[in-house]
């Protein structure tokens, strides 16, 4: 199945996450915690929390911050108790937006989310007004020149949904969400290593924005990226860079 180009979209987020490497260990300690809080603490018989030390492991985190994640997690250390909660809203041209929190404070960061909304063109929306544009699923992408025809036979067997090509020759192989941890170890078995994997929110539908308005659509998206509480930003606007 082919899809629009997307890849230069992924790179440029990838980019952009590696660059603020400080935070994105901050933001995987807190995964790491409430993964072994909710799951318990050890990673085979938690998905999540596999996941988890696996984006650990890619973003270079020495193991022993990994280790203490997981024992104050677990309860094997004291620590912050964070709580998961989500925040949905609409950007330039009503453009849809997830914001995912980890917070110790409600109030702080309902504040913050709501604030940057409001200085960068958006509005916050009630809880449910845009999360039915999106499908939860787990999402892995293998750059252009990955064999599609071996990569397709080998998803579909390990269980994948679907494998989709983009114009540029990326491919996207979605699961379900409970599947993705089997489906992607079956991946890496076959010798298929993916540039990204993760569950997410993924839009039903997309916007294209350029011009003026993809400056202040970006504007807002990095607004919100650079919250402490935010984990992740899902949203149905393609910035065209």
């Amino acid at each position: 199945m082919a899809g629009h180009s997307k890849w230069a979209n992924i790179k440029h987020k990838k980019a952009a996450t590696d660059a603020k490497r400080g935070k994105i260990w901050t933001r995987l300690i807190k995964e790491l915690t409430v993964a072994a809080r909710m799951g318990g603490g050890d990673p085979d018989t938690n998905p999540r929390l596999r996941l988890a030390i696996d984006k650990a492991s890619d973003a270079n985190m020495p193991k022993d911050n990994v280790t203490r994640a997981v024992q104050r997690g677990s309860g094997s250390l004291e620590g912050v108790n964070y709580e998961e909660v989500r925040y949905e809203g609409y950007g330039i041209n009503g453009a849809a937006i997830i914001v995912d929190c980890m917070t110790d404070n409600r109030i702080r960061t309902v504040a913050e989310v709501r604030h940057a909304f409001n200085k960068y063109g958006g509005n916050m929306g009630a809880e449910g007004s845009v999360a039915f544009m999106f499908k939860h699923c787990g999402q892995l992408l293998f750059a252009p020149g990955t064999n599609e025809d071996a990569l397709m036979e080998a998803a579909l067997e390990a269980g994948a949904e679907d494998v989709i090509t983009d114009d540029e020759g990326g491919i996207e192989v979605m699961t379900a969400p409970y599947d993705f941890a089997a489906v992607k170890a079956a991946l890496e078995a076959a010798g298929f290593k993916a540039e990204v994997a993760e569950i997410l929110m993924k839009p039903d539908t997309e916007t294209v924005f350029s011009g003026e308005d993809a400056v202040k659509m970006q504007k807002l998206l990095d607004a919100l990226e650079d919250l402490d509480d935010v984990q992740e930003i899902y949203s149905n606007a393609i910035i065209d860079a």
